[in-house]
Order: C-alpha cells, then structure tokens, then sequence
C-alpha cells in the first residue's frame, strides 16, 4: 500500500487479508494506494466524468502479473467509517475488496449484472467477517 506520490504506507494488515478472502480468479499483483479526496476528485473527473471524490476506483492491469490499482480516498473512507460505526480498517477493507470485484470483471452499474457482483461481494464480506459489503450498503 502506498500514499498519493508512492511512498509505503503501513496496510494494517490489508493485503494479507485481501488475499486470504479473494476469489481463486484474482490472480496477480494488485496495488493499493490510499489518496486525498482532491486526488481521487481529479482521477474521477478524469475517468468517469463525475466531478466529486469518490471512495474506491480500480485500473485493471494487462501488464504480465500485475491484476491492476486500487485507489481509495482516505478522507472519503474516515467519513465512511465514522459514519458506519465501524473502524478506518474495516472501511479499508471493504472499499479494498469492492475494488478487487471491479479489477476481476465486476461492474454493478453495468446493465447485464443482474446482481451477480452484490452476491460475489456480500459473500465474500461473510467469509472475510466484513460488517457490510459496500454495493448492499448503496443499494438501501
């Protein structure tokens, strides 16, 4: 996990836990790298159009080994836990294994979804001892 300019920043644990809960399909690398919300703002004005931070986007990778990036904005995420009752790991975690859904395939704003990725996520939240997975908490 690295900060906004690519400096380790300490994962809490994040990593040993995204693997242990990530579907046998995640296969390779993925980076984590938790950003200012004016970062994430730029990066989703650029890439989805939509001028405001977010919490999570991923950029799947077709680099040899490499799954792809995982960017969550640490503001949006300390908000998002303070107001879920809930620990900024346990907020970490959740954006982090709704951003490894996107980097596999997953897209629940994609019409043919048909809830295949709230499934795969609320699933995978159980199995991880997740409170909540992000999609079930969006679709209320």
């Amino acid at each position: 996990m690295t900060d906004a300019r690519g400096r380790a920043v300490p994962d809490g644990g994040l990593a040993r836990w995204l693997r242990s809960i990530a579907p046998a399909r995640a296969r390779g690398d993925v980076a984590v790298a938790l950003v200012t919300d004016a970062h994430m703002r730029g990066l989703n004005r650029t890439y989805r159009r939509k001028d405001r931070p977010t919490d999570v986007l991923s950029f799947p990778s077709d680099a040899p080994g490499m799954l792809g990036d995982i960017v969550i904005a640490r503001g949006v995420a300390e908000r998002q836990a303070a107001e879920h009752d809930h620990r900024l790991q346990t907020e970490l975690r959740i954006l982090a294994l709704h951003g490894l859904l996107h980097l596999i395939g997953y897209d629940h704003d994609h019409k043919d979804d048909g809830g295949r990725m709230r499934r795969a996520e609320e699933r995978l939240r159980r199995k991880g001892g997740l409170p909540a997975s992000l999609t079930g908490r969006t679709r209320r």
